[in-house]
């Protein structure tokens, strides 16, 4: 019986597809309101809707993704909510309506399956926590039984595919035997509905992680791989394409296990598939090859690391890429020249899949690549056919990262004539391809581009480029970027930290006006070449010799007039199109200024230090409660300035430091959150004892950040370094902050991981690096002048035992590091005296001892 409410819901429900905006909003909201007045039995009404069959398909669908939405989502922290909310409903709902979604399975005449979806995402949550175990082997059952229909078949499998996907491995793994036997069913060639059959593929592709234990015995693996190759020979594209992409995923988990079916098997089949004409084929058949290559590459890199420890590699490599190579590499430059006449640089084909195969399979194969490539190159760099032209391009670039330097520079140094001539080309797709080819030559064997017979001519012809289409000088920017940074290594620095000249710097001046006038041309946002620009222009001035420092200073202030300019314009600004691009103009106009300080002698830093701050505080006031993108860079042009400024920074100090605290207190954006903290360290070092009337603050705010479990846990680790670096400071006055930073370094030096997680390790790994820096920093300032030693001393000694096995532990893991082993063996670094004499205490050490004692109250922690 349906009841009237039940009703008001399908009518809702039908006009969330309705093309009156009006309509549609009023759905929106009456469907938000019901979730948040009743949301028990708003979604038994959505089940409702789900399982009765003479609904509209309109409302059947609208309930499920309702429901699915109430379920699920794609945010991490909702989605571990909403789960969670499901659980907390009581037993009688939440089977009321797992009856109900179950049976809609099959009852749909829409794909995909709605109820299949809801069945999923319930089980996802419900599975994980030991409960609903019952529905595997009803969802089996359906695919098996002879009396099911296409459709529940069809639809069961969706449910298991996306079980699968979402759910953690090890929960299925002990029904994987099960989930396989109703795949597998749902995959043989005699099933006559290509739609099972489709279904059945997906759910295998989604399910190959926790059926280890099915590859593991021999007659089972047979039997999958024979059912999966069988399934890539189907007249169904969809089918195909799907029991290709499970070779390939296959390849990636089973390696060890391949062998007995490459030859006879996968070889012709990716081979055949790498041909087609069909782009979703030949781009698996080509995904296939360059995961072979990747893992072979993995694993020549674990056959070196095994030979120099003097031990056997745990696995070892077939060189199924170098067998391959004489026959799959002809069909990738074939492959190559099917470019796109439209450049769409978003659109993956299989002209750009086979760029990419080639470099994976010369850093497999290394040398043994060029005599399949080579002639290639030779035979179509000059064809009269801009497809042959850019292809042989394209072919020379991609293989360049894997060839040995013996083969590599006189290879690129034949070729450069012919390279700079293609940046003149009639064609712009080969111009692109020739400067792109630059930007790897300047990367990988910079050697051939820089000397004196080539350098000339290339930089003309760059310059040439730099005045085409965006996307040819997008590549000639990171041409110049590779450029600036060969010439500096390569350049004389004799006595110096810093060369006099070098070869380029004929050229720097002229280089850097163009790409300032680059940044600036009207179409410049079109393939990211306004950000290429800068970041070459970045490298330019990194990478300057003495003999360039006029252009540098130039160049600085051009740069803070344009973020003077820009930060008038913000006012003006009423599209949100536009206030994108002005925020990502400030960005680049930070980080260019960054790259432009560093190059600043101390002489002329002060004389133009006002206005840079100035413009930054505007900018930190401009984007208060905004999105933190600019507050990072903003925080690391003050980061670079307070380097340049050293104590000069103080006169900054009181109008910067509230922008400071708000980025210490920016937990939701943890890239902001680090960017203050490191420039709390910054600012530390630089003041030394000056700093010491904001350290109440600072400290404050830093253990609220540690005791904060919401926070990004790549934030901690920083935090505890730049205890540090205060400690190194402020010298003995650290003592007023030493029991509750103590309390939360010994916590940390406690944390344990899962081993078996690798992020994690590696997150252990930097926190145990930070505690021991924060450590040296803590004892050596304390120690502060010689007659205070034996008080601090004091102080310390409690402490002693728990830092020396904290020590000793870390010596003695198997995951300890180079910098474990410096940070616990430091070379002495104290802070030099400050010339207005020693530290003094704050005449707020009381109210700060306060403030201290109310957050260890309140038991902060690390982890």
């Amino acid at each position: 019986m349906i009841t009237e409410p039940t009703v008001s819901l399908i009518q809702v429900l039908e006009k969330t597809i309705s093309p009156d905006r009006n309509e549609l909003e009023a759905a929106e909201k009456y469907l938000d309101h019901a979730a948040v007045s009743n949301f028990t039995i708003f979604i038994k009404m959505l089940s409702d809707v789900l399982v009765q069959g003479g609904n509209s398909q309109v409302a059947r669908m609208a309930a499920g993704l309702q429901l699915k939405n109430h379920l699920t989502s794609k945010d991490p922290t909702l989605k571990q909510q909403y789960q969670q909310r499901w659980l907390d409903l009581s037993e009688d709902t939440r089977l009321y309506i797992k009856k109900n979604i179950l049976a809609a399975i099959g009852t749909e005449n829409s794909r995909p399956s709605s109820a299949a979806q809801c069945v999923a995402y319930v089980a996802v949550a419900e599975l994980a926590v030991g409960q609903w175990n019952g529905l595997i082997p009803i969802l089996v059952e359906n695919v098996v039984n002879l009396q099911s229909t296409e459709l529940k078949k069809e639809a069961s499998l969706e449910a298991i595919g996306y079980i699968c996907q979402e759910i953690d491995a090890e929960v299925l793994t002990e029904q994987s035997n099960a989930i396989l036997t109703a795949i597998i069913h749902g995959m043989r060639s005699s099933e006559p509905s290509s739609h099972v059959r489709l279904a059945a593929t997906q759910a295998l592709l989604n399910s190959l992680e926790f059926t280890r234990a099915n590859f593991d015995k021999e007659n089972e693996r047979n039997f999958i791989m024979e059912v999966v190759c069988e399934a890539t020979q189907s007249l169904d594209m969809r089918i195909s394409v799907a029991a290709l992409q499970c070779l390939v995923k296959i390849l990636s988990l089973y390696y060890q296990y391949m062998e007995p079916y490459m030859g006879q098997a996968l070889f012709p089949i990716t081979l055949e598939a790498m041909k087609s004409d069909i782009d979703e084929i030949s781009l698996q058949g080509i995904e296939f090859w360059s995961n072979v290559s990747d893992e072979e590459i993995d694993l020549g890199i674990e056959m070196a690391e095994a030979n120099e420890a003097g031990r056997p590699p745990v696995r070892t490599s077939r060189f199924y890429a170098r067998g391959a190579l004489q026959y799959i590499a002809p069909v990738l430059m074939q492959k190559l020249t099917k470019q796109e006449d439209s450049d769409d640089e978003l659109e993956w084909n299989p002209s750009k899949a086979a760029s990419v195969c080639l470099m994976l399979l010369s850093n497999c194969c290394e040398d043994d690549i060029v005599p399949h490539v080579l002639p290639f190159i030779q035979s179509n760099i000059k064809s009269e056919n801009w497809r042959f032209r850019e292809a042989a391009l394209m072919a020379f670039g991609s293989i360049l990262g894997g060839l040995e330097s013996a083969t590599l520079k006189p290879l690129v140094e034949e070729a450069m004539l012919t390279l700079i001539q293609a940046m003149y080309d009639s064609s712009v797709a080969v111009r692109d391809t020739a400067a792109w080819t630059f930007g790897r030559i300047c990367e990988i064997v910079p050697e051939a581009a820089i000397n004196d017979t080539y350098l000339k001519p290339l930089l003309e012809s760059l310059m040439s480029g730099l005045k085409g289409e965006p996307r040819v000088a997008a590549n000639v920017c990171w041409a110049f970027t590779g450029l600036a940074e060969a010439a500096y290594e390569a350049a004389d620095c004799s006595d110096s930290h810093q060369p006099k000249t070098y070869c380029m710097s004929t050229y720097f001046d002229y280089i850097v006006e163009r790409l300032l006038e680059t940044t600036d041309r009207q179409d410049a946002a079109q393939h990211n070449l306004r950000s290429a620009a800068y970041e070459a222009l970045m490298e330019m001035v990194k990478n300057s010799p003495t003999d360039c420092y006029v252009t540098v200073q130039k160049t600085t202030m051009v740069i803070l007039e344009r973020l003077q300019q820009v930060l008038q314009m913000e006012n003006h600004i009423s599209s949100q199109v536009d206030r994108s691009q002005l925020i990502d103009l400030q960005s680049l106009l930070c980080a260019t200024l960054q790259s432009v300080l560093r190059k600043v002698t101390p002489e002329d830093a002060p004389q133009i230090s006002d206005a840079i701050m100035t413009a930054l505080l505007t900018m930190f006031a401009g984007n208060a409660g905004k999105a933190g993108g600019v507050q990072e860079d903003a925080l690391m042009a003050v980061s670079t300035l307070v380097e340049v400024l050293g104590e000069g920074f103080l006169k900054y100090m009181d109008a910067f430091k509230q922008y400071l605290y708000v980025g210490l207190k920016n937990h939701q954006e943890y890239q902001v959150c680090i960017a203050a903290v490191g420039v709390t360290g910054d600012i530390c070092r630089a003041l030394k004892s000056k700093v010491l009337p904001y350290c109440d603050e600072i400290i404050v705010l830093l253990l609220q950040n540690l005791g904060d479990p919401s926070i990004h846990r790549s934030v901690k680790p920083q935090i505890l370094s730049v205890f540090g670096d205060i400690a190194l400071s402020i010298g003995p006055d650290f003592k007023t902050y030493f029991d509750v930073v103590m309390q939360m370094l010994l916590q940390a030096s406690n944390a344990q991981v899962d081993r078996t997680d690798y992020d994690m390790v590696e997150y252990l790994c930097e926190l145990r690096e930070s505690v021991l820096e924060a450590y040296t920093g803590i004892i050596q300032g304390l120690k502060g002048t010689s007659g205070e030693i034996q008080v601090d001393v004091a102080v310390v000694e409690p402490h002693v035992g728990a830092i020396v096995n904290f020590m000793i532990q870390v010596a003695s893991e198997p995951e300890r590091t180079d910098g474990h082993m410096l940070r616990a063996c430091p070379a002495r670094r104290a802070p030099k005296p400050s010339p207005t004499g020693p530290p003094r205490r704050s005449a707020s050490s009381s109210s700060r001892r306060r403030s201290l004692a109310d957050l260890n109250h309140h038991g902060t922690k690390v982890m």
